[in-house]
């Protein structure tokens, strides 16, 4: 059922490349990691107020993940009256390893991949303890 999904949000960071990161980090988890488990929602539908998707964050468990500092991910849940159980900022991950700047936008490069692989490591890790796995 859907209120037993976990929901990774990204934000929508159009225009940077570390949102990117953290979109292409969400997908991963999300198509490939945890399909059964883990789900993502519009971000425009809980600026919009959608009922649905309000719902969903409500039931849910949420990881958000921001490409920037300005958390729009985590402050549009927080409108929806649920506090995300988990919020990471990707800006927190390059200090952790900073060789692996992403580039573009629309090609993040190796170093970019690399950092989504570890994004996505961690949130498919938080994502099982959140749905108690």
């Amino acid at each position: 059922m859907d209120n037993e999904k976990v929901y990774i949000i990204p934000c929508s960071g159009i225009g940077k490349p570390t949102a990117s990161v953290g979109r292409n980090a969400a997908y991963q988890v999300i198509d490939d990691m945890r399909p059964d488990t883990c789900d993502t929602l519009c971000l425009g539908l809980l600026t919009l107020g959608d009922e649905e998707a309000i719902s969903k964050v409500r039931d849910g468990k949420v990881i958000t993940i921001e490409g920037c500092a300005k958390d729009c991910a985590r402050k549009n849940v927080e409108a929806s009256g649920k506090t995300p159980d988990i919020s990471h900022r990707v800006h927190d991950f390059l200090k952790e390893h900073r060789d692996l700047k992403p580039e573009t936008v629309l090609d993040v490069g190796e170093g970019g991949r690399k950092l989504t692989d570890i994004i996505a490591e961690q949130l498919a890790e938080e994502a099982d303890e959140l749905a108690g796995k």
